[in-house]
């Protein structure tokens, strides 16, 4: 058992001690050191020893240290002195390779603190380890820079940037914050970014004023999702305003008005507009707020242009009565002190079909915040590498590279005894057979490009218990 228990090259198990929570095994390293590190030369010789305790990976659910004698070593050229490099140890803590690796991923999927539970460690010293093998996959792998660009915002303990490619339906990078400062180094450091072309964002002066400065050829868009927001809820101060003047017996009478109230006026179902009839007769201020939200929506929904919008938008305006119009203040301000980049919705082509809007990213906020609850004790750079690197998640193509003309033209010479050029031979629409299968021209240009993760995918995981 002691020859075999540690399993790892390069060592000799000497002894084993084992108590109710962790194994003590002395080992000896199988070869010494060949070679002088500083100089290179061959003439060393023993200088001493030093006991290190190496942290390995857990067994048998016991925390496990390695005690090596490591020797220290002197050269008789340079006279430097240095400790052997034990093998499979990461060179910067007393730890084991494999140790390391396991608990980069591992922290990717538990708290750090149950973790160093594990292993004998502290907290920060996983933290650590995390953090390396963190920038280890910001290395490994590069996101597309979107075209068409989300910046949106989720508060976890505060407001965080989540950054999306609208186009592909991924979610590219979560920022520590949302200011000025972060938001402009994260869009300066993009490969590509003069192919953005839109950025769809809410009404935050540091978003806007951040794109403008770094991105100064994309169209700012307020997304849809978050001005129509406003006018649902003018319409909540109005009824709540209402129900606070209330007695309980006319609050039960408005029970579930709410979620009535909400709802879009094709998406009501016959119960509803039986309540919605008898709550707009006795309280007419409803049917005002309701109507005037209702009206907001078909300001996007039947405008051909941004001229259409704007003309709508002002007979909307003028349409509010002054009982309702302080509870509509913030949405007429609004659109007003952002107009034109509200209206750049409008000028996007196509923008009925193919809109440029973040409101798809609310699944993706929603998937946050409940992988965050799930995970109590994660960290914001934790759970920010749950939802950007977890296996699988990623959206990939294959794109082949731009046409270039060729500059010279060639022939080929085939066994046939005459030239035959591209289209001769069948370049463009044969593939080659040979010893390792079908051979297509094209492929061998494709490049593969990461889209980020797909948002998708990180539900499917999340509700498999696999996120």
């Amino acid at each position: 058992m002691a020859s075999n228990i540690l399993n790892l090259a390069g060592y000799k198990v000497v002894r084993v001690e084992e108590d109710d929570h962790d194994y003590h095994i002395t080992a000896d390293v199988l070869r010494a050191a060949a070679a002088c590190t500083v100089c290179g030369s061959s003439r060393i010789i023993g200088h001493g020893r030093n006991q290190q305790v190496i942290r390995d990976l857990p067994m048998h659910g016991k925390r496990v240290g390695i005690y090596v004698d490591t020797r220290r070593w002197r050269c008789t050229d340079c006279q430097k002195t240095f400790m052997e490099t034990l093998p499979a140890v990461d060179a910067k803590r007393e730890m084991t390779d494999r140790l390391v690796a396991w608990m980069g991923v591992q922290s990717m999927q538990r708290t750090f603190a149950s973790i160093a539970e594990d292993v004998g460690l502290n907290e920060k010293t996983v933290r650590n380890v995390f953090r390396d093998h963190l920038a280890g996959l910001e290395e490994k792998f590069h996101f597309q820079t979107p075209e068409w660009m989300g910046i949106d915002e989720i508060k976890i303990i505060r407001p965080r940037c989540v950054v999306s490619n609208i186009r592909s339906r991924t979610v590219v990078n979560m920022l520590d914050n949302r200011n000025k400062t972060t938001v402009a180094r994260y869009l300066t450091g993009l490969q590509g970014k003069q192919s953005v072309q839109f950025v769809a964002i809410d009404m935050w002066g540091p978003y806007r004023d951040a794109v403008r400065t770094v991105l100064p050829q994309a169209h700012i868009i307020i997304d849809k999702f978050h001005v129509v927001r406003m006018a649902n809820d003018a319409l909540e101060k109005i009824r709540k305003n209402l129900r606070s003047e209330l007695s309980l017996k006319a609050k039960r009478a408005l029970m579930h008005d709410r979620f009535v109230l909400l709802k879009r006026r094709r998406d009501l179902t016959d119960k509803d507009r039986f309540l919605m009839d008898g709550w707009t007769k006795n309280y007419p201020l409803l049917a005002f707020a309701y109507e005037l939200k209702e009206d907001f929506y078909g300001i996007y929904e039947l405008s051909s242009s941004a001229h259409e919008a704007t003309r709508r938008f002002d007979t909307w305006h003028r349409s509010i009565p002054p009982e309702v119009r302080k509870a509509f203040g913030d949405l007429i301000r609004a659109f007003q002190n952002w107009m034109p980049y509200i209206l750049n919705y409008f000028k996007h082509p196509d923008f009925a079909k193919d809109p440029v809007t973040n409101a798809y990213t609310e699944s993706l906020n929603n998937l946050i915040r409940v992988t965050h609850r799930m995970g109590r004790g994660y960290s914001f750079e934790a759970l920010r590498a749950k939802i950007l690197f977890t296996q699988g998640a990623h959206k990939h193509e294959l794109k082949r590279p731009k046409f270039e003309r060729r500059r010279t033209p060639q022939t080929r010479n085939t066994s046939f005894g005459k030239s035959s050029n591209a289209l001769e031979f069948g370049y463009f629409n044969k593939s080659f057979q040979g010893v390792s299968g079908t051979f297509h021209p094209q492929d061998a240009l494709a490049s593969k490009v990461n889209y980020g993760s797909d948002i998708n995918t990180l539900v499917e995981l999340l509700g498999s218990g696999k996120l």
